[in-house]
């Protein structure tokens, strides 16, 4: 694997992950709505591609010419009724199968854990739409990895317990550090693939 496209990726957690996948020598297409919002030490790194995930013409350029795909979409803290998240996400795995590209690492959350009626109020339409993208996703053959982590903090990046299929998250609260660069290094380990993978920070001892 040679070059990706992050599509999420002037988000939080999207930046450590295109400044992860920098580090590990990835070519990497950083797929965004607005360039202002990529970090000046990252714009000379990688290739900027503007688009919009709900434009199905664009993300099947992005996806052309590429060997993976990591997907950190967000709503930017909005938490109104959605379907954009997982209307994206199917472009994406449409523009997947046209292009003949394989892998992908999802970002999802831990709250798909839940039973639906035990989400919190307040996250129950956001969740909703992660769990749309989870069906997606185990609805194709590809290498899809769906992450779901705990409560995402600003902590600098530390030691990580990583749980393969578990039934519930591991714990509390994950560095976004941590969760960039997993998003990334799950694309080169076949045994995330066609697996839920939950992960947070290790106690500091």
């Amino acid at each position: 694997m040679k070059k990706i496209v992050i599509f999420g990726s002037t988000g939080m957690t999207g930046l450590c992950a295109v400044e992860a996948a920098v580090k590990k020598g990835f070519q990497v297409r950083a797929f965004l709505r607005d360039p202002q919002k990529l970090t000046d030490n990252l714009k000379d790194k990688v290739e900027i591609f503007k688009g919009d995930v709900l434009e199905p013409d664009s993300v099947t350029n992005a996806v052309e010419g590429t060997d993976g795909v990591v997907v950190v979409l967000g709503t930017r803290s909005c938490l109104d009724p959605t379907s954009d998240l997982s209307e994206g996400l199917k472009n994406i795995l449409e523009a997947m199968r046209a292009k003949n590209v394989k892998t992908i690492s999802t970002c999802l959350s831990a709250f798909l854990f839940y039973e639906p009626d035990k989400v919190p109020p307040k996250f129950q339409h956001l969740t909703n739409d992660h769990r749309r993208m989870y069906e997606a996703l185990k609805e194709t053959s590809m290498n899809w990895v769906a992450v779901f982590p705990p409560h995402i903090s600003e902590e600098p990046s530390c030691e990580t317990i990583i749980q393969i299929n578990p039934q519930k998250s591991p714990g509390r609260a994950i560095s976004k550090w941590n969760l960039g660069e997993f998003l990334v290094n799950a694309l080169t380990e076949p045994k995330y693939y066609g697996n839920v993978v939950s992960l947070c920070d290790a106690p500091k001892q």
